[in-house]
């Protein structure tokens, strides 16, 4: 959960969304409504004046909680020793690979060789290292943004340089909904970081599609890995013809 700054809050928005005024809650609780005010301000108060909050407001504290940890600014990267901690161990990097496509304990179990016990080992390895939020029935909550993405030169990103990248490539790209495109050019310095910028929202449109898309029968969906990159380079064959 959050700190006691963000519990307040959250306390706070609950009494704006049931119509209550400090002065209500401090009649609730039998208090004077500066010491309300006062608590409220200072965040000074035990866990049982909570639940007693938390019981005129006809809200559960296990609720409550759970409003607090949604309200938490979602991660857009991983910090490079979370990184390390995923591809320390590659079926909990699959793992994490299977919960950023949203997937359930039971559709991880059904693809690959992990029993269950294993799969909640590594749901709560992920929920340690704050990729996801896991719930009752071995449900998650996602805590990364739509705009998520690996370290640029990150371990995860490393490990796929290494490993998957040849991998990737060597494949066909002619399938259904496939396409490779290989487009070289000069063009203005200045206007290259909006063609970057236009390919963030590409990818944002992807990751917001796969979202909408999860409402649909898992025969009407396929998975696709979309790799979108741009850099200044030359083939280094080509370099070494240089004059």
């Amino acid at each position: 959960m959050g700190t006691t700054l963000d519990l307040v809050t959250a306390i706070k928005a609950e009494l704006k969304a049931a119509g209550m005024t400090y002065a209500d809650l401090a009649r609730a609780l039998d208090m004077a409504e500066s010491s309300v005010k006062r608590m409220l301000s200072r965040g000074d108060m035990p866990l049982s004046r909570v639940d007693e909050i938390c019981r005129h407001l006809k809200l559960d504290f296990s609720d409550l909680a759970r409003r607090v940890a949604e309200s938490q600014p979602l991660l857009r990267e991983l910090s490079a020793e979370q990184e390390r901690a995923v591809v320390a161990d590659k079926k909990l990097l699959l793992v994490a690979i299977c919960v950023l496509s949203q997937w359930t304990l039971e559709q991880i179990t059904a693809a690959y060789r992990l029993t269950p016990a294993e799969g909640v080992k590594y749901l709560a390895q992920l929920d340690r290292l704050g990729i996801i939020e896991l719930r009752p029935l071995n449900r998650y909550r996602l805590k990364l943004a739509k705009t998520f993405r690996w370290r640029p030169h990150g371990a995860v990103m490393n490990y796929f340089r290494e490993h998957a990248l040849l991998d990737y490539f060597a494949g066909g790209f002619d399938g259904p909904g496939e396409g490779l495109l290989l487009v070289h050019g000069s063009v203005s310095k200045a206007l290259a970081p909006h063609f970057a910028e236009r390919l963030q929202r590409l990818a944002t449109d992807f990751a917001q599609q796969h979202q909408t898309d999860q409402r649909l029968a898992e025969k009407d969906r396929e998975g696709y890995t979309l790799v979108l990159g741009m850099r200044s380079w030359e083939f280094e064959a080509f370099t070494h013809l240089r004059r």
